[in-house]
């Protein structure tokens, strides 16, 4: 991942307006900062939520809170809980998928 060309900013999360996107099961709530191609983003997985496709985008993912199962389309599956990250690039491994039985609050940068 290279950074792109940006002033030093801060963001205060509880300002960033939240949009909606519905998995196979339960919510996901994105508060979204766009810089160039970077995307950072505060994540809320509702308890139940199930993504609704298979993804090949690379993220660097934290855990803040609560517990994520991730998925990968080969059959491995991991549960990363509050303070673990997983890191992935763009197609570099098997597509991956999100759910969680409790919820989770995640911080992810792709």
């Amino acid at each position: 991942m290279k950074l792109p060309a940006s002033p030093f900013t801060v963001t205060d999360w509880s300002k960033v307006e939240a949009t909606v996107h519905p998995g196979e099961t339960g919510q996901a709530l994105w508060r979204t900062l766009n810089i160039g191609d970077l995307r950072v983003r505060m994540v809320e997985y509702s308890p139940g939520y199930l993504a609704d496709h298979w993804c090949d985008r690379g993220h660097v993912l934290y855990v803040l809170k609560g517990e994520l199962d991730s998925e990968l389309r080969d059959g491995r599956k991991f549960k990363l809980t509050a303070g673990m990250s997983y890191q992935v690039s763009d197609f570099g491994d098997a597509a991956h998928r999100s759910s969680t039985a409790v919820g989770a609050t995640l911080f992810i940068v792709d």
